[in-house]
């Protein structure tokens, strides 16, 4: 054997280490970190489904806030969401904890997001001006305290595994616990406020979300003790927080998803902020509403398995944009029945809800493919950054879509607890079928534009795992 052949034991030991940090990097994701990353999302949807299934109903039918000033409290608390949003993302970029970047923030967050939760649907006896100030503050903090947890969480699946497809199933196991917990708050929540308020709404939903913010500590505690952070930014480049956001301007793929989940979120806000609304005016059964929910949950639920072997089949963006062409056809569809065919309302919904599933999962793991893509041209990594700003368009379209719900009600001539007209009927027929769907067909336009293929991030974690081997 010649001297250049010779490999020393220190030099096989760390060959061994750097192949070992390579595989469990990009190597599978076990069971049980899954399903406890999973668990997060469905505390985290404790809320955000009490919020956007709820709240606004809750403002003008039981708190008796007018619409329109309901729907203005929602736009503004998520202009304030937003610009939160890229604070905590560079921040936690920034953070160096022995727990990580990420999982501090959902340990040290979770009790704050549980009482502010609680406060939020809690009805001290105040004047019109008094309630809608108490409303607007405690929505705002509970927003803060959401993002301060939640976009640590969505940003830890980045970093847990540098496979795109091992990030499609993470992310598959965090929307079916994520859809179970709106399975929870939509089929439950209405029966939760009538057992527990006996009459009186405002206690009913006080003390439901006091259940729903205990479960979400417990579960996020379970996040944090069952993931792990593997993907380590390069240190070869200093911090720079103005070169991330020139990379972050300059990410192609990253514009067409933030303009994507703009869009989608615009079309989900709506949506749900009117569902309550059309079961109790338009098909006359209130209570149905639960039924109708639970019944389009479960339909996500069974159809979100599909998205990590579809992907493989044709392609994060091909599915993703068949997705939207389906689902919202479908949605357009739900204007079609009348007020007593409740079969083909059941029906429209299942199709749309089955159809949209697999581009749910998708959507973050190419948001986390669009942060590995600057990363591999820049040579920055900066995960929070990239899911702050994702978030941050998403949020947008969530506010601008409850916003646009609260005032459209009032243009349609809505009254609150009477029999409605045929402007405000038609009116919120459209808030649930036509304007949503045609709004998420629009998506499929934006994503024939992007550009990372199954191809590139094969590259991509090729390059960046080689890098990150050498920077160990």
């Amino acid at each position: 054997m010649s001297s250049v052949d010779y490999v020393s034991p220190a030099e096989a030991q760390a060959a061994a280490a750097s192949a070992q940090q390579r595989k469990e990097v990009s190597g599978r994701l076990g069971f049980k970190e899954k399903l406890g990353y999973g668990l997060g999302d469905t505390a985290s949807h404790f809320v955000w489904d009490m919020v956007g299934f709820w709240l606004l109903f809750f403002y003008t039918d039981v708190y008796k806030i007018p619409a329109a000033a309901a729907g203005t409290i929602m736009l503004v608390a998520r202009f304030w969401d937003m610009a939160i949003d890229p604070v905590i993302g560079v921040i936690s970029d920034r953070t160096q904890t022995r727990w990580g970047k990420f999982r501090p923030y959902i340990l040290f967050g979770a009790v704050p997001y549980a009482v502010l939760s609680i406060l939020t649907f809690t009805t001290p006896h105040l004047g019109e001006t008094g309630k809608i100030i108490y409303a607007g503050a405690t929505y705002v903090l509970l927003m803060t305290a959401y993002a301060a947890v939640n976009l640590p969480y969505s940003s830890l699946a980045a970093v847990m595994s540098s496979d795109t497809y091992e990030r499609a199933g993470l992310n598959t196991y965090r929307f079916i616990c994520a859809f179970i917990g709106q399975l929870v708050v939509t089929g439950l929540a209405l029966t939760l406020v009538k057992y527990f308020g006996r009459g009186d709404k405002a206690m009913g939903f006080q003390h439901t979300v006091i259940l729903f913010g205990f479960l979400s500590v417990v579960f996020f505690f379970i996040t944090f003790m069952t993931s792990r952070e593997r993907v380590q930014p390069s240190t070869a480049l200093p911090s720079s927080l103005k070169e991330d956001l020139k990379n972050l301007f300059r990410n192609r793929p990253w514009i067409i998803l933030a303009c994507v989940g703009i869009i989608s979120f615009i079309m989900f806000a709506m949506q749900n902020a009117a569902i309550a609304y059309y079961f109790k005016y338009y098909v006359g059964q209130e209570d149905s509403v639960q039924l109708f929910n639970v019944v389009g949950t479960i339909a996500l639920i069974v159809a979100l398995p599909l998205s990590k072997p579809l992907a493989k089949a044709f392609g994060n963006r091909n599915v993703f944009i068949a997705s939207s062409l389906v689902s919202g056809l479908f949605f357009i569809s739900l204007y079609l029945p009348g007020e007593k065919n409740i079969a083909a309302i059941y029906v429209l919904n299942i199709l749309a809800k089955m159809a949209y599933a697999p581009a749910v999962p998708l959507l973050w793991t190419m948001i986390a493919d669009s942060s590995d893509y600057s990363e591999w041209k820049s040579g920055r990594r900066a995960t929070g950054l990239y899911f702050s700003a994702a978030t941050f368009a998403q949020k947008a379209g969530w506010g601008i879509g409850a916003a646009i719900a609260g005032w459209l009600l009032t243009v349609f001539n809505y009254v609150p607890n009477v029999t409605q007209t045929a402007s405000a009927l038609q009116g919120i027929k459209l808030l649930v079928s036509v304007i949503p769907g045609v709004l998420y067909m629009s998506c499929a336009a934006f994503m024939f534009f992007y550009t990372i293929d199954a191809k590139t991030t094969d590259l991509i974690k090729q390059d960046l795992d080689a890098r990150r081997a050498q920077d160990r």
